[in-house]
């Protein structure tokens, strides 16, 4: 479950993507160098292996840790692209194919532009279809997939069915997709309207719908990545799907278990320039500066279990303190935070350092919240079927509540 945006200001192109996966679920940034390759090589994807391209770009991926393929990412070109989990009536295939997840970085490692991109992805989907087990932890959970893909002149949403998809480019001031059918006829023949319905994504799209709209720099994106819904200061919890209803999803629901696990910005409107989280939740996350050029180490790759070492779980001891109570905790540190970002937006720094810093500061914050929880100043206030669904998690990853 994710929601993603594009922009066509009057100065380029502007896109955001949350990316909505298990609470465990690590997503990990990564750089990957451009490559030529022999003839006849191959590329093992996550479930199927391809042949490979002659030639590879440079690209910036954020990617589930178990997965091959990523959810959000770029390339050398400025090329963007998110994707959306979508619900259809297509019939499933007996072997693996591609995710979705793959489809987009094969996209971004093969091609220039938005228009060879939808066409290599529509290419792919057609030669090897698209299926597998979509999630580590629900081995049966599948989806098809629709995508924005955006590059410094435009964008397109893709959206698929199987094997088939339908298109349509980008001409209006904002545009988004929350994880169901939007191109009209094509949404009439294939959409699983119950299915749909439960990940809450006509709600969501038509929230993101006028952000997309309304945004003219990076900070509205932020913004709008960040947001539990009009009018609300923390999330809203429903029994069946937690805080699905807005674009800042938290898990806590017994028919989904959606959590926004990464975030991602770019600004295509002169030499892109990207933000990313690197970390879940981005209401208690920093958006950093980062680029295609210019690779950070940020230690060992995360997985599904704490690791004091990972970037992605550290911020983790914060976030989920944080969600007890964001109405009093996260006060400790969002104006800092703010301010940081409006700073860092009109002066970038080097990625490393920015990075350097939100560790440092991730650090200072977790040790105010703890400090609010420990005096007793910040009571838990989430459904109780929410707590224990957090307990479960944490216990499951060996993380501290």
């Amino acid at each position: 479950m994710c929601d993603t945006l594009v922009s066509l200001t009057d100065d380029g192109v502007l896109f955001a993507k949350n990316s909505d996966r298990d609470p465990n679920e690590s997503q990990v940034l990564e750089w990957q160098p451009a490559a030529d390759h022999r003839a006849g090589s191959v590329v093992r994807c996550t479930w199927l292996t391809i042949d490979q391209a002659p030639h590879t770009n440079a690209v910036l991926l954020s990617r589930p840790w178990w997965m091959w393929g990523a959810e959000i990412g770029t390339n050398e070109h400025g090329l963007v692209i998110g994707n959306e989990a979508v619900f259809t009536r297509s019939a499933r295939e007996g072997d693996p194919g591609l995710l979705g997840m793959d489809l987009l970085r094969l996209a971004l490692e093969r091609c220039a532009d938005r228009h060879s991109a939808v066409q290599e992805i529509v290419r792919l989907l057609e030669l090897h279809g698209q299926g597998g087990p979509c999630s580590f932890e629900h081995g049966r959970f599948t989806y098809d997939n629709s995508f924005i893909v955006a590059d410094p002149d435009g964008a397109v949403v893709l959206e698929t069915a199987g094997r088939t998809h339908a298109t349509e480019e980008v001409n209006s001031r904002g545009r988004s997709i929350s994880n169901g059918l939007t191109i009209a006829a094509f949404a009439r023949a294939h959409s699983d309207p119950l299915r749909s319905r439960v990940a809450d994504a006509a709600v969501r799209r038509s929230q993101t719908q006028d952000m997309a709209v309304g945004a003219d720099g990076v900070l509205d994106l932020f913004a709008a990545l960040r947001s539990h819904g009009p009018g609300r200061a923390r999330p809203r919890y429903s029994p069946l799907n937690g805080a699905l209803s807005a674009p800042c999803a938290h898990a806590g629901g017994l028919l989904t278990s959606t959590q926004t696990t990464a975030s991602w910005v770019a600004d295509l409107r002169s030499q892109p320039q990207h933000w990313a989280t690197g970390t879940a939740a981005p209401c208690t996350s920093l958006f950093k500066p980062v680029r295609v050029s210019e690779p950070v180490d940020l230690g060992p790759a995360p997985a599904n279990v704490f690791d004091p070492h990972s970037l992605w779980w550290r911020h983790e001891v914060l976030h989920r303190a944080v969600m007890r109570n964001p109405g009093a905790l996260l006060t400790r540190y969002r104006g800092e935070r703010d301010d940081l970002e409006r700073h860092w937006s009109l002066e970038p720094p080097a990625s490393a350092e920015a990075f350097r810093s939100a560790d440092q500061l991730t650090a200072l914050w977790s040790e105010r919240v703890d400090e609010a929880i420990a005096a007793k100043a910040a009571p838990d206030v989430r459904p109780w079927i929410v707590r224990r669904l957090w307990r479960r998690w944490d216990e499951a990853a060996a993380i501290r509540g």
